[in-house]
């Protein structure tokens, strides 16, 4: 079963065992730049399938503030891994469903969720549109890696 918690110590050596296929990496930084990242606007969030975590993302409270496409009730996804042994079974698209109820549930002030996912990883992309995130048919052109397709969902309970 696929759930999402909140990065804790309890976590940290799992995470640190996740490995992002090489063109990843460009896209979503390493796992160290991940784990360095946490802030009051930047929580770190792992994905667990039963016990073990496979995956991990932030989620950007100021993601407005940083990006104008992004609306003011809107939380930002960044980095949003699924460990490369893990990948191609589902579990990726699972964990995004899984969000939108998370947030709705963890952080009831946001009614939607935003992102940008490079133009050139078209198996992210597919994956977020299956999995409920609408192409608000924009793109943000600010990357240093290139264009990026803008994403939008709604929150929502489970």
């Amino acid at each position: 079963m696929i759930t999402i918690k909140k990065l804790s110590d309890a976590y940290v050596t799992q995470v640190e065992k996740i490995q992002l296929c090489d063109n990843q990496i460009e896209f979503a930084g390493t796992t160290a730049e991940f784990l360095n990242d946490a802030s009051d606007t930047t929580h770190l969030h792992v994905i667990k399938n039963d016990q073990t975590v496979i995956g991990y993302f932030k989620l950007d409270l100021a993601y407005a503030y940083k990006y104008d496409f992004c609306p003011q009730n809107a939380v930002g996804i960044r980095a949003f891994v699924i460990d490369k042994q893990q990948q191609g079974k589902g579990f990726g698209k699972l964990a995004v469903r899984a969000l939108f109820a998370y947030v709705a549930e963890n952080y009831p002030t946001y009614s939607q969720i935003m992102l940008t996912v490079n133009c050139r990883n078209q198996v992210a992309y597919e994956c977020y549109k299956k999995a409920g995130f609408q192409d608000t048919q924009e793109k943000y052109l600010g990357s240093p890696a290139g264009p990026n397709y803008i994403m939008r969902g709604l929150c929502k309970v489970a």
